[in-house]
């Protein structure tokens, strides 16, 4: 119990930082009248996470204390990441904002940065500790943790915020980062198996597997139609005539919840339907909650939420099943190198697919840009099924991978 509790507070902890400064900083920036093509920029902040990769072989072979590999990291990765944060707590928003922005902005970098070190040695702490027939649930845990924290963070902190103050809001986020630590402290997870390899090189023997190319290609597309159709559901709504009040129901609070339940559900049908399964009937269930929003024609709120529920839930399914084969693929002596390898394709993934999405938009009109999302769903089917054919993915059920543990 121990770890199921370490870990989904280890995740909720990541979603903090995320929540808080990407639902509240655009707002904040444009109050302060930044112009909105640095506000757009400001997304680059991110860019840690989609190279995480480069420096992760260094987790598999560093421990900062009497081998605790994964631990050691951790700890050191949260508690400098609350320092962070009290460090800017200490002058005002305005500060940042309008004499110190390009400053402000290299704070966020490494705050990311020392996040998405964490998220490596988390990752490999539950790679190591989870059992084939618990990475189900384990990965529906995690993407249910990391939602907690952005809403908790991004929702309730941010419509809090006239009440905390920028401040504040700074503070109760690093007393809550380092409050989630604390679980962490109460178990002991397994040694990690140190091997003679060189460091670096680590990450490149992944691509010399059997089959590397073809499964490299699997979790690329596996989100890629999703994060194409999603990206322009909030601009769809607003040209629909819905308010940003009207927007925070219907995504931060109905989405929210469904795609909580969708990653706690995926990640149980997991164990009970198997990898293979799992993997194509989530994509099916993606495509098709992506085309429920042909149903939606002006502001007639039954096909939204229907829509919105959906998609949500297929997509919180789908991210469960993905990294519970993601944690199959990683080699037991170098787990951090290769999750983060293959966590850095899905984001690289996700950003294309965002960054084409509103150009298909604006080409195609909503109605065919979703058609075609669903679509690169599909073709990603065939791609899980290639992989299924290559042997790739495991077709052991729950029990029989019970039964080997």
């Amino acid at each position: 119990m121990n770890k199921w509790i370490a870990l989904i507070f280890l995740y909720l902890v990541q979603g903090l930082p995320h929540g808080f400064f990407g639902q509240a900083m655009p707002v904040l920036m444009r109050e302060q009248g930044l112009d909105l093509t640095l506000i757009g920029l400001m997304s680059l902040v991110a860019l840690p996470w989609a190279v995480k990769f480069i420096w992760a072989p260094l987790l598999d072979k560093v421990s900062l204390y009497r081998d605790e590999y994964r631990r050691s990291w951790i700890l050191l990765m949260n508690y400098s990441a609350a320092a962070l944060l009290l460090v800017i707590a200490l002058q005002p928003v305005e500060f940042w904002v309008q004499q110190n922005l390009w400053l402000f902005v290299c704070l966020l970098l490494l705050l990311n940065f020392l996040i998405a070190t964490q998220d490596i040695a988390t990752d490999a702490l539950a790679v190591e500790n989870l059992k084939p027939g618990e990475r189900g649930l384990g990965n529906g845990v995690q993407v249910a943790g990391y939602r907690i924290g952005m809403v908790l963070a991004g929702g309730v902190l941010v419509a809090f915020f006239s009440w905390f103050g920028w401040q504040g809001a700074l503070l109760l986020l690093a007393l809550v980062m380092v409050a989630g630590t604390l679980p962490l402290w109460r178990f002991q997870p397994r040694r990690h198996q140190v091997d003679d390899q060189p460091l670096w090189p680590l990450w490149l023997e992944f691509f010399r597997q059997p089959g590397a190319a073809l499964w490299l290609m699997m979790i690329f597309l596996f989100k890629f139609g999703d994060a194409f159709g999603t990206q322009m559901i909030r601009p769809m709504l607003v040209d629909q005539g819905f308010g940003l009040d009207e927007l925070g129901l219907i995504l931060g609070t109905v989405g929210f919840a469904a795609g909580l339940a969708g990653a706690l559900l995926g990640g149980w049908l997991v164990q009970q339907l198997g990898r293979q399964t799992a993997l194509l009937g989530f994509l099916l269930l993606e495509a098709l909650a992506l085309l429920s929003y042909l149903a939606i024609d002006g502001k007639a709120l039954y096909p939204v939420y229907q829509a919105v529920v959906l998609e949500h839930l297929a997509g919180g399914m789908a991210t469960a099943a993905l990294f519970t084969v993601m944690m199959d693929r990683c080699r037991e002596h170098c787990a951090a190198a290769d999750y983060a390898l293959q966590s850095c394709v899905v984001v690289i993934a996700g950003l294309i697919a965002g960054a084409w999405s509103g150009l298909s938009a604006s080409l195609l009109g909503y109605n065919a840009h979703f058609v075609l999302a669903a679509l690169l769903c599909m073709m990603a089917m065939v791609v899980v099924w290639l992989a299924i054919q290559q042997q790739l993915i495991s077709a052991k059920p729950a029990a029989v991978q019970r039964a080997d543990d």
